[in-house]
């Protein structure tokens, strides 16, 4: 199983995500240049947080049209593992791999803190290992992360339990005072119907290292691990 880290004029989580992958993990990861349509044998592609394009127009617009993006759409489409990390999830919505879209923060203003999820289902490659019923302590670094759908859509996602991550308190519970940037139904991350694309805002490979002080992050690369290997 190999792991392939898009790159795109702004990421900045690449590395991050890269370190966590092959010395942490101790799996093997490339790094793939945007304007490559080469995935070098990659099983499961990350398309990591950042800046992408300055995000001008607006958040993943433009990288949607880099050229590895068809090959990714390509990989996804034919069952292959894609999951975006902020910027990345926001790539993913505007490429139609993932519903909905993610708006500017209700306050209007870069969030940049830890915050507490709740796992809703370990129906998911990245969530089986989570438990339910504690809160995971994850940091959140954007300024458009606010998860939005038409009601359609959500209707779909809730009954297709794709809705794998949700804003919450210290004790799990999911309120509006728990939402850190207005997400409809505080959802913090999802998967397709097909459950083989996630996309999330919270950063879980700045929480899978001893040295932060906060590993609950790395239970997803172990539910990977677990479920995809």
């Amino acid at each position: 199983m190999k792991f392939g880290v898009v790159v795109f004029p702004g990421s900045n989580c690449d590395m991050d995500m890269v370190y966590v992958l092959r010395k942490i993990m101790n799996l093997s990861v490339v790094k793939l240049w945007h304007k490559n349509e080469d995935l070098k044998g990659s099983d499961f592609i990350i398309l990591p947080g950042g800046f992408s394009f300055g995000d001008y127009l607006r958040s993943g617009a433009i990288a949607n049209y880099s050229p590895i993006m068809k090959k990714i759409i390509e990989h996804a489409n034919n069952g292959g593992y894609v999951m975006g990390i902020c910027n990345g999830f926001q790539i993913l919505c505007e490429s139609n791999l993932l519903p909905g879209t993610l708006l500017h923060n209700t306050n209007h203003k870069f969030i940049c803190k830890n915050i507490y999820l709740k796992t809703i289902t370990n129906n998911s490659k990245i969530t089986n290992l989570y438990d339910k019923s504690a809160a995971i302590k994850i940091p959140i670094a954007h300024g458009e992360g606010k998860y939005y759908a038409e009601e359609k859509t959500l209707s779909n996602i809730i009954k297709n339990d794709q809705i794998l991550f949700k804003y919450c308190s210290a004790n799990g519970e999911v309120s509006e005072d728990a939402n850190p940037n207005g997400s409809e139904l505080n959802i913090a991350g999802i998967c397709n119907k097909q459950r083989n694309v996630f996309g999330m805002m919270p950063h879980p490979e700045r929480a899978a290292d001893t040295d932060l002080k906060n590993t609950d992050g790395k239970i997803l690369f172990q539910s990977i691990i677990n479920k995809v290997f």
